[in-house]
C-alpha cells in the first residue's frame, strides 16, 4: 500500500510516500480503508521531532512510528475478534498513527460510525481537533451559560470547533485570530473577535471565566491576567511555530504545573484522549448541525510533503485534509 513515511526528524522534505506492508489488525483492532485524513499541528510537532523534549516520547534518534498522520475517515475493511459494534463495509472516522497511508489499523475504543451526511473529507477533519476542544470546554472548564470564555487561536483547527461548542454551551465567545481570518471566526458564531495584529487581548483589562489557549503566543502571568480570580486556564500544546528549541510551548506546561496547586485559578493542561464515547457524542453534534468542519484546501495523499509545508508557511486555517 501507499503511505507517506518518514525516517528522520526536519521539515517536509523527510516526508516520503512509499510502499510498505498493509497492516495486519490485532484482536482489539479494526482496519480501515481510508478515504481521507487531515494535518494537525501533531504532525508538525512529531516530523520535526520538536521540542527536543518531547523526543523522550517520539524517539530520541528517529521517531519510532513511521508513518505520519492521525485522523480518518474511511470503510472497514476487517475487524478483529474482540472488536464489538463495527463491520466490514462500515463507515468510520476517528484517531489512529499512521493515517497518512491507503490502510490504517486503529484501536477500536478510538472509531466510531462516521456522521451521517459528512462526506469523508468533512468527517476526516472532525476527530482529533473537535476532541481536544470538546474535552477543553465540556469536561475540563464545564462551560456553561452566560460565561465569557477566550479562544486564542480560534481560526485554527481546535479553535474553529471550540467557537461552535462554547456558543452551543451558551457562553459569550471571544475569539483572538489574524486578520484575514475575521470573517470566518465570526461567521462560526463568536460575539466578538480580536484580530491580534492590531490588539493585544493581554493588556485590555477585560478577564473571561474560561481561557483557551491554542498557540503558547504569551506568558502565564499574561494568560493570568486576563483570567477572573476563580476563572479557568486551558493550556494546549501550540500550534506550529518556528521550532528548534528544547522545550518550546511545553515551557508553560512545566510552569502550569509549579505555579496551580497555590492559586485560585482552575490552570490545567489540555489532553487529548480519542474515545468511541467522544466519537459518537461529535457525530450526534455534527449530524445535528451544531459543529461544521471549515476546511481550508485539501490534498491528495502524494502532496503530504505540500500540504504540510502549507500548514507552516501560509498559517493554515481550520483544516487541511488528505483525500487517499
Amino acid at each position: 500500500m501507499k503511505a507517506v513515511t518518514q525516517d528522520t526528524y526536519g521539515s517536509a522534505d523527510v516526508l516520503k510516500v512509499m510502499d510498505i506492508g498493509k497492516p495486519v489488525p490485532t484482536a482489539k483492532q479494526v482496519l480501515v480503508r481510508v478515504h481521507a485524513s487531515s494535518l494537525n499541528a501533531y504532525d508538525w510537532h512529531l516530523m520535526h521531532g520538536d521540542p527536543k523534549l518531547a523526543r523522550a516520547v517520539f524517539g530520541l534518534a528517529r521517531p519510532k512510528l513511521k508513518v505520519r498522520g492521525r485522523d480518518f475517515a474511511g470503510r472497514v475493511e476487517a475487524v478483529g475478534s474482540e472488536i464489538e459494534g463495527l463491520s466490514p463495509g462500515d463507515e468510520v472516522y476517528g484517531e489512529a498513527d499512521g493515517s497518512f497511508a491507503e490502510y490504517v489499523c486503529a484501536p477500536g475504543k478510538s472509531v466510531a460510525r462516521k456522521p451521517a451526511g459528512l462526506t469523508f473529507e468533512q468527517a476526516a477533519a472532525i476527530p482529533l481537533a473537535a476532541n481536544t476542544a470538546l474535552i477543553g470546554l465540556r469536561d475540563l472548564a464545564r462551560v456553561r451559560p452566560g460565561q465569557t470564555v477566550l479562544i486564542n487561536g480560534a481560526s485554527g483547527g481546535v479553535g474553529t470547533f471550540a467557537v461552535q461548542l462554547a456558543k452551543g454551551y451558551g457562553a459569550e465567545v471571544t475569539a483572538v485570530c489574524r486578520t484575514r481570518n475575521v470573517e470566518m471566526v465570526a461567521s462560526l458564531g463568536a460575539d466578538h473577535v480580536i484580530d491580534y495584529t492590531q490588539e493585544d487581548f493581554t493588556l485590555g483589562g477585560k478577564r473571561y471565566d474560561v481561557v483557551l489557549d491554542l498557540v503558547g503566543n504569551h506568558s502565564l502571568g499574561a494568560f493570568r491576567r486576563v483570567t477572573t480570580p476563580t476563572g479557568t486556564l486551558l493550556l494546549s500544546g501550540g500550534g506550529v511555530y518556528e521550532g528548534g528549541s528544547f522545550v518550546g510551548p511545553m515551557g508553560l506546561f512545566i510552569k502550569r504545573k509549579l505555579l496551580a496547586p497555590f492559586v485560585r485559578q482552575r490552570l490545567l493542561e489540555l489532553p487529548a484522549v480519542a474515545s468511541r464515547e467522544n466519537l459518537t457524542a461529535l457525530c450526534e453534534l455534527a449530524e445535528a448541525g451544531k459543529i461544521t468542519p471549515v476546511i481550508d484546501r485539501t490534498y491528495v495523499l502524494s502532496e503530504v510533503p505540500d500540504a504540510m509545508r502549507y500548514l507552516v508557511k501560509e498559517h493554515a486555517r481550520a483544516k487541511v485534509v488528505i483525500t487517499v
